[in-house]
């Protein structure tokens, strides 16, 4: 085998490899020799068939996998050779040219290829013996358990038959039969018999329940209506359906306040079990929402403390992802960059920042888990298939047929809990203050929070003589140059708590979907 360095400018390299014939004849040999004693041919007895016959029946073939084999084995050896660590699987280029295929394969020249890949930047991990963070804590209320405690028995309120005379009104419960047909054919799915629906629930289809308000007990009504433009079954989408409605029951809301008696319906053993039960939830909620916040800081100082050369494919693939995410909601929203109050351009800018930040920790959190000695066990990661699959009723047995046999998409599986550990050991050995805030301080969005700041500052700044804007902004964010002040709430959009964004544009929050507490994907 002959490497030849063909690139090396900054972290992208390219190798010329060359795998001499006589090699390839060599190994071409001994697969034969190998093949010799298992195959079965008419007219040559068990392991006797000549391995020039043998080469006649099967050489093109078995060339074939000499020469993949071979790719495989020098490729890894050039890079073991050379102690480079790819950033991703290199890209592997043999000629295209049919006459030297053709000679390699008949074993009359040499094998050549190209390898094309970008190593991991060298970097050091910044010290982080002195990292302090600060994590927010709510308190459970009595309030807060109050009400929930009201929603539960709103959500298991009892409920009676009306009278046979008597309407059906919002918020009555009716038992139907339905049959939904789309040009007059029922479709799959469409049908089923004595289900409860509790009106104004907003459960079915969007003007399905309100026309069955008024509706009493024995009637049947024709219920047309239209499916969302986004509703899950694309068969289904934006579709006009008529659904003929039998209603079997009507029956009214029982209200009373919740006591010991609905407790043991839930399954307690009294009221204030129930209770305590609702506070422990409220609490694991709010310790949840804490971890978020404490992550999302740690990741922001991460980001802030080490700067290196990025790999241009790993950026460039996260940047696809993310954009394919936020193009592919505005289009379902019927939204274009005007109406989010910017362009193509500038969002493309955006989430290039948001794509860098994320492939730069993913890095730094790999390289911190690999010092740490993080790994991940099979329990741990059957764990998170079985949450994966939870995700899809109906189709679990897919989804882990999916996974179990793409090694690829399991890889994916293993990022977010190798990471969520490597944030793990940072946080054990910094030194954490706790802060005490309110609920809706610990559940507010940091995003619309720091768009609220930001266009406070574009309010104040605007008051200002024009000469001091440049300097405020390099103020307000640490000396920086105004380009990188505004860019970077859009690089801290990636790591977003588990809050929604109710009043963000699409613009703004799909970069985050999915995403809330990901630095990387492998």
């Amino acid at each position: 085998m002959q490497v030849t360095e063909t690139r090396n400018e900054g972290l992208k390299r390219e190798l010329k490899v060359v795998v001499g014939a006589d090699e390839l004849e060599n190994q071409l040999v001994d697969r034969l020799n190998e093949l010799k004693g298992q195959v079965r041919l008419r007219g040559f007895r068990p392991g006797k068939v000549p391995v020039a016959h043998l080469r006649k029946v099967y050489g093109r073939s078995v060339m074939a996998e000499v020469v993949q084999k071979a790719v495989d084995e020098t490729s890894q050896q050039a890079l073991t050779e050379r102690e480079e660590q790819p950033a991703y699987q290199p890209e592997i280029s043999l000629t295209e040219d049919e006459k030297e295929i053709e000679q390699v394969m008949e074993g009359k020249a040499d094998l050549a290829f190209t390898m094309a890949f970008e190593v991991v930047p060298p970097f050091d991990i910044a010290d982080l013996s002195g990292l302090k963070l600060e994590k927010p804590v709510a308190e459970v209320g009595d309030d807060q358990i109050a009400d929930a405690l009201q929603r539960i028995a709103q959500q298991y309120r009892d409920f009676a038959p009306r009278d046979a005379k008597e309407k059906a009104e919002d918020g009555d419960r009716v038992t139907i039969d339905f049959v939904g047909r789309i040009d007059g054919e029922a479709f799959e799915g469409g049908s089923a018999e004595d289900v409860p629906l509790e009106l104004g629930s907003n459960s079915f289809i969007p003007g399905f329940e309100e026309q069955l308000v008024g509706a009493k007990a024995g009637e049947e009504r024709e219920v047309k209506v239209t499916f969302p433009a986004d509703y899950g079954a694309e068969h289904l989408a934006g579709k006009d359906a008529v659904f003929a409605v039998t209603v079997k029951e009507v029956a009214a809301p029982q209200e009373g306040e919740p006591d010991d008696e609905f407790a043991k319906k839930l399954g307690m053993d009294s009221l204030d079990a129930l209770k305590e039960r609702i506070r422990e939830q409220i609490a694991s909620e709010h310790e949840g929402a804490s971890k978020a916040k404490m992550k999302r800081q740690l990741l922001d100082r991460l980001d802030e403390m080490h700067t290196f050369d990025l790999p241009e494919k790993l950026v460039d693939g996260e940047f696809e992802q993310i954009w394919h995410a936020l193009t592919h909601e505005m289009e379902h929203e019927g939204k274009s960059f005007e109406d989010e109050g910017t362009t193509e351009e500038e969002a493309r800018k955006e989430y290039r920042a948001i794509a860098e930040r994320r492939v730069r920790l993913g890095l730094v959190l790999g390289r911190i888990g690999e010092e740490a000695g993080v790994t991940i066990g099979d329990e741990e990661l059957q764990g998170a298939l079985i949450e994966r699959a939870r995700q899809f009723p109906g189709q679990e047995r897919q989804v882990f047929d999916y996974y179990r046999n793409n090694p690829q998409a399991m890889m994916e599986l293993r990022g977010p809990l190798f990471e969520q550990k490597a944030v793990d050991t940072i946080i054990e050995k910094a030194d954490v203050t706790e802060t005490p805030v309110s609920r809706e301080e610990l559940f507010a969005d940091p995003d619309e929070e720091a768009e609220a700041e930001k266009s406070k500052a574009k309010k104040a700044a605007a008051k200002k003589p024009a000469a001091k804007k440049a300097s405020k902004a390099k103020a307000d964010d640490g000396g920086k140059d105004e380009g990188e002040a505004k860019a970077k709430p859009a690089a801290k959009a990636e790591a977003k708590t588990a809050s929604k964004t109710a009043k963000k544009p699409a613009a703004k929050k799909t970069a985050a979907k999915g995403k809330a507490d990901t630095a990387s994907k492998d």
